[in-house]
This record gives C-alpha cells, sequence and structure tokens, in this order.
C-alpha cells in the first residue's frame, strides 16, 4: 500500500506568506518604537528647554541601552533556550519582554513618572531619574526585541527552506523598515517642537504610539503561533505516514556553540554584520545632528531625508533578495552593498553642503543597506544546521549588538563636546562611519574570497531549489 503524500501547510502559498506577514508586523513595531527619537534627536542639543533635560550624551546612552543585556550575554543565553524549548515557547516570552521593556520606557519619558514616589527614590541614587528608568527599560526592550527577530528569522527559514527564503527574509526586513520608515515620517509630526519649551507630553507621544503598536504585534503574533502549531503537527503526521519509522530531532548540546564559533565563515558572516550594520543604524539615531548643520537644511525636510533609509531598502531589499534566490553570488552582493555605504558616508562627509548632496548620499546608503541583508541572512542557513540556527543567529545579533552598545556612546560624545561647532562634529562623527565601513568592506572581500575556495558551501548558488522534470 502506496503511503498517501500530505501537503504541508508551508506548502501551500498563502499561508507562507500570511506566517511571512504576521512575522513582519511584529518587527514592524519593534522599529517604530526603537526608531521613535531618531528624527528629533536634535532636540537633545539644548537640554535646557527640555522636561526631559536629556544631553546628546544622555540620549546616546540611552540608545547605547538597547544592546546592554544583549551584549552582557543574553543574546547567547536566550539563543540556547530559543533552540532548547522552540520558537513559539521562547519568542513567546520575549515578544512579552519586548512589550514590558517598552512600557517601561513609555512611563520613565511620562510626567506621571518625574511626579511620582519612585521618582524622588531613584532621585537620590541618579542625577537624572528619567534617564535611568528609560535605560533599564530599553535594555529589556532591545533584549526581547533580538531575540523576536532571532525568532522571526529562524521560522522564515523553516517555512521557506528550498523555496523563496531570500525574497522572504527581504521582504521582512521590508515591512519591518517600514516601522523606521513610518516614526521618521509620523513623530516630527506630532511631536510639538519649538525653541522655548518642549514638555514631556510632546517627548512621549511616540513611545505611547509605540506601545499601541507592539500591542497589536502581540495579537498577530498570536496568529503566527496557530499556523506554525498546525505546521508541527502536520510533519509529525507524515513522519508516521512514512515508511521508515520518524528519527528523533537532534537536540541542541552547549558544545554546538564551540562548532558554530569554529566556522570560519561564520566568524566572517559575524564581523561583517556588526561592522556593516554600527554603520547605518548607529548613524541613524543622530542622522539629524549630522545632515542639519551639513546640509544647512530644517528639521522637517531633514526628516524626510533620513525616511529615504528605510524607503529605499523597502523597494530594493526584495528586488536582492529575489536576485540571490535565483541568480545566487551572495558574496558578491555583500561586497557591492558595503562599498555603497562607504560611499554614502564620503558624501554625507565631504560634499558641498547642498540639500541634493544629502539626498544623493542618504539613498545610496539606502541601496548598500538593501543588499547586504538581503544576502547575509539567508547564506546563515547554508553553514550552520538548522538545529543550531537559533543559537547561530543570537550569536551573530551579540557581535553586531557591541557596535551598537559602543558607537552611539562615541557617536553621542563627540558631537556634545564640539557643540559650539556642528558641523565639525558632524564631520568627525562621519570618520567614524567611514572608518567602520572600510571594515566592512575588508571583511566582504575576505568572505567572497573564501567562498570561492569552498564551493561545496553554496555560499554564491541560488537560494531557490529548482524541479526537475522526472
Amino acid at each position: 500500500m502506496m503511503n498517501k503524500i500530505v501537503k504541508l501547510l508551508r506548502d501551500s502559498v498563502w499561508a507562507r506568506w500570511v506566517v511571512l506577514l504576521c512575522l513582519s508586523l511584529v518587527m514592524f513595531a519593534s522599529y517604530f518604537f526603537d526608531d521613535q527619537f531618531t528624527t528629533i534627536s536634535h532636540i537633545f542639543k539644548n537640554p535646557a528647554i527640555l522636561d526631559l533635560s536629556w544631553t546628546s550624551g544622555d540620549y546616546g546612552m540611552y540608545g547605547g541601552a538597547y544592546s546592554l543585556l544583549c551584549v552582557w550575554g543574553g543574546l547567547i543565553i536566550c539563543g540556547m533556550l530559543l533552540d532548547k524549548w522552540g520558537v513559539r515557547v521562547t519568542g513567546t516570552l520575549f515578544v512579552l519582554l519586548m512589550v514590558g521593556g517598552a512600557a517601561l520606557v513609555m512611563y520613565g519619558i511620562s510626567s506621571s513618572f518625574n511626579d511620582s514616589g519612585l521618582y524622588r527614590l531613584m532621585a537620590r541614587a541618579f542625577a537624572k531619574p528619567s534617564l535611568a528608568l528609560a535605560y533599564a527599560g530599553c535594555a529589556v526592550f532591545g533584549l526581547g526585541s533580538e531575540i523576536a527577530g532571532v525568532a522571526v528569522t529562524r521560522s522564515i527559514a523553516k517555512w521557506f527552506r528550498g523555496k523563496e527564503m531570500a525574497l522572504a527574509m527581504g521582504l521582512q526586513l521590508a515591512l519591518a523598515r517600514l516601522g523606521t520608515a513610518t516614526a521618521l515620517i509620523v513623530v516630527p509630526r506630532i511631536v510639538t517642537l519649538n525653541d522655548i519649551h518642549i514638555p514631556f507630553s510632546e517627548t512621549s507621544k511616540p513611545a505611547l504610539i509605540g506601545f499601541i503598536l507592539l500591542l497589536c504585534g502581540m495579537i498577530v503574533w498570536g496568529i503566527f503561533l496557530a499556523f506554525d502549531q498546525k505546521l508541527d503537527v502536520q510533519t509529525a503526521e507524515e513522519a508516521l505516514r512514512s515508511a521508515q519509522p520518524a528519527v528523533k530531532e537532534d537536540k541542541f548540546k552547549f558544545s554546538d556553540i564551540f562548532k558554530i564559533l569554529g566556522n570560519k565563515h561564520y566568524i566572517l558572516i559575524s564581523l561583517l554584520c556588526v561592522f556593516f550594520y554600527a554603520c547605518i543604524i548607529s548613524f541613524r539615531r543622530f542622522a539629524t545632528s549630522i545632515i542639519i548643520p551639513r546640509f544647512e537644511i530644517e528639521g522637517d525636510i531633514a526628516s524626510l531625508m533620513v525616511a529615504l533609509i528605510p524607503f529605499t531598502t523597502m523597494v530594493f531589499t526584495p528586488i536582492f533578495g529575489s536576485l540571490v534566490d535565483i541568480r545566487g553570488k551572495a558574496t558578491r552582493w555583500m561586497i557591492l552593498g558595503s562599498c555603497l555605504v562607504l560611499l554614502s558616508h564620503l558624501i554625507i562627509a565631504f560634499a558641498p553642503g547642498i540639500p541634493v548632496f544629502g539626498y544623493i548620499g542618504i539613498a545610496i546608503l539606502g541601496i548598500g543597506y538593501s543588499l547586504v541583508p538581503a544576502a547575509m541572512w539567508p547564506s546563515v542557513p547554508k553553514i550552520i544546521p538548522e538545529k543550531n540556527l537559533g543559537t547561530a543567529y543570537s550569536l551573530i545579533y551579540w557581535i553586531q549588538n557591541m557596535g551598537m552598545l559602543l558607537v552611539p556612546i562615541f557617536v553621542g560624545q563627540i558631537i556634545e563636546k564640539n557643540i559650539d561647532d556642528q558641523i565639525r562634529a558632524a564631520v568627525q562623527a562621519e570618520y567614524l562611519f567611514i572608518g567602520l565601513a572600510l571594515v566592512a568592506i575588508g571583511v566582504s572581500l575576505v568572505l567572497s574570497r573564501s567562498a570561492d575556495k569552498n564551493p561545496h558551501l553554496k555560499l554564491d548558488d541560488p537560494n531557490k531549489v529548482r524541479k526537475t522534470a522526472g
């Protein structure tokens, strides 16, 4: 008697893309909340008019808090939990952690906290209690967001393996970055800024909207859980119907960490990730503080200019992801993307102070930001077993977060020390980003050469498995 072939849920086109949409909307909310201050970061140059009273250095500290728990072992431990407990349990735990951290930030920068007994109690230990509480909240939010991101990436690898994996990851990044774009466009238009006084009620508006979006993200995460549970049930049923008994899944072991870290291609991808993302994410946090003096533009124009980064990636990331699926050559795309990021920072630092050069530099940055992730993230499942993907992605995020922790602090200090010469501050900050981009190019070249010497890894092969006749 022949076994009946059961069509799995992931073989259904509509089911795969519904799952992708649910996963992407969770990260949309996360990206919005993380970028709530990006296009109004210039207000911290004048803390005297803020009820919040943060300086640019304080804002840099707050931005670095996102990576604090991630760097100090949180990502590694939680990545192991992801492989041990699975996406549904671990992912849900950290989606909740992300929402809880956001709630702390929202409360910490509100007038309610400023008038509370907790504020007076914390004032005994901290000069700026609002910064201390927001710092703690951002650290919790960052750990939750990063592990949720790992769970999302691992889930896409599970649902799209052998199919449109790079396109799916590209679309997920595009929709997530729509959250950034929404924050960049919406926040300056809902926050009333002036040169006299900016109360708590204005600076806390973006956090409230971001928190509501995160609550909506929890709902669509629940929809994903239902789909993923159904797929696992189908997979188990298929194993029972197969001619051979189901093989017990090879579970994650602690020693697997050393196997992952012993993979030189994995290390190269991790290093590329930290240097490449530091050139973009850390720049984006201070983008208005850099481009406003460099190109002599108003805050509203600057917010539109910075919004080119996510909007450009929304267009190009899925396109490049599709090309990687069909054509391959992933390491070449990484080299090109890194070179474009270097070119963009050179333009922002040294081009004439005319707004058109600002638009050109930011647009090129967005294209580079599309190329590297579209090729990099789908490359990891080619060199790491599926049972270790959660840990592998977590370790990459851990290394990446070292840059995200330190670089914003350095940039904030550069801007604060040169507060009387804003153009000088902007150019000196760009020196740092140019140096990071040069290192990213070097790493991508080494990775590409190693991929050529190890064709069995198929790093430059297309992701999409072609069906053969027969």
